[in-house]
C-alpha cells in the first residue's frame, strides 16, 4: 500500500491563495494608486506585507467588492 506525499494532501485540502500587487488591484478596480493605498490604509481592503512589498489576497478584493455592493444596495 502506497501513501500520498504530504504535499499532495495539502493541495486538495487548501485552495491556492493568489496574491495581487497594487498595480493589479489598480487595474481591476480602475482606480489610481493613491485611492488603492487609501483603501489599504483605512482597512477597507486587507493586505499583507512581505518585506517591503504589499500584496492583496484575491479573496480580500472579492470581499471588498461584495461589501461595497451590499452597502450600495442598502
Amino acid at each position: 500500500m502506497t501513501s500520498l506525499p504530504p504535499a499532495a494532501l495539502h493541495t486538495e485540502a487548501v485552495p491556492a491563495l493568489d496574491l495581487l500587487t497594487v498595480p493589479q488591484v489598480m487595474a481591476r478596480l480602475q482606480l489610481g494608486r493613491s485611492a488603492v493605498y487609501d483603501l489599504l490604509r483605512t482597512g477597507q481592503l486587507a493586505s499583507i506585507t512581505l518585506g517591503r512589498a504589499r500584496r492583496i489576497p484575491t479573496h480580500a478584493l472579492t470581499d471588498f467588492i461584495h461589501t461595497r455592493l451590499e452597502q450600495d444596495a442598502a
